[in-house]
């Protein structure tokens, strides 16, 4: 199962738009989702998830979560989950200790929940977008989606023959997961490379909601880190520094495909750059132009 999930998509203050996937298998998906769902009492003194609020990267991971964090010495796990608990439940009126231990709570809880994706043998995959990449002026499926799913299918395609894969998006505005549903079929019905990806992975996504999904808040926060914390190949924007340990535990779980093209092997990390989302005939287009 790939669970997929976005950020910067509104192009403002992200470096990069980012479009991350997880995947796990689904014998191990229960198992990791119970473990997760156990690291939130244990960080946080409760459950937080399913309650008034959503565990998101952009909370989680805030510039703010890092220098409240560093006020004070480490607290220890218990005194930690304590603190976090009052913080959440005192909200405004929360004192500094609170606020230094739910800062802490929060950076562990992440490095904790990377750790748990490798112990359940996740492989993540990525498609990173520079900003300022234009967009393309077609209706077909766009770059980013269709990089991901190749990088999924180099995957599927070196695990046992019955395994295929299955793609859980985070639910869009139902207009927008209309025409995605659309551009999915039209790439895996009329295009060689897609029917070819079909085989194993399978055309017709499945949406959610986040806040009631565990896998796909685990997505978000892949997603936010790669963006702001993982700098690879042609990525050159300014990162944050205090994500980059964060950065280095997201880009240990990308899978390394091997691959061979007339009899010469090639490997496909599944974390894709791209600078440029419009099709070849508009790039040519456009060069013509100018």
């Amino acid at each position: 199962m790939l669970f997929v999930d976005e950020s910067g998509q509104d192009r403002r203050a992200s470096p990069y738009e980012v479009l991350a996937g997880v995947a796990v298998e689904d014998s191990r998906v229960w198992s990791l989702i119970t473990a997760l769902l156990d690291a939130e009492e244990h960080f946080f003194g409760e459950r937080v998830s399913g309650a008034n609020e959503e565990l998101k990267a952009r909370k989680l991971l805030k510039k703010k979560t890092f220098r409240l964090a560093e006020q004070m010495p480490p607290f220890s796990p218990s005194e930690r989950a304590t603190l976090a608990q009052s913080c959440r439940r005192n909200g405004p009126g929360a004192g500094r200790r609170e606020l230094t231990a739910m800062g802490q709570a929060n950076v562990a809880y992440v490095q904790r929940v990377l750790e748990l994706c490798g112990q359940h043998q996740v492989r993540l995959f990525a498609s990173i977008v520079d900003r300022s990449a234009p967009y393309p002026a077609s209706g077909f499926l766009r770059k980013d989606y269709a990089y991901l799913f190749e990088r999924f299918y180099y995957f599927l395609d070196e695990q046992p023959p019955f395994h295929q894969g299955l793609v859980v998006f985070d639910e869009l505005e139902r207009s927008r997961s209309h025409i995605l549903v659309n551009q999915m079929e039209k790439y895996f019905k009329e295009t060689a490379k897609g029917r070819l990806r079909a085989s194993r992975v399978i055309p017709e996504p499945l949406f959610v909601h986040s806040d009631l999904t565990t896998m796909i808040r685990v997505a978000d926060y892949i997603a936010y880190i790669i963006a702001w914390g993982v700098r690879v190949g042609p990525m050159g924007r300014p990162s944050r520094r205090e994500l980059a340990s964060l950065g280095q535990a997201v880009c240990a779980l990308r899978h390394r495909a091997v691959r061979n093209h007339q009899g010469s092997p090639f490997v496909v990390w599944s974390f894709a750059v791209i600078d440029d989302l419009r099709p070849r005939d508009e790039r040519e287009e456009d060069d013509g132009a100018a």
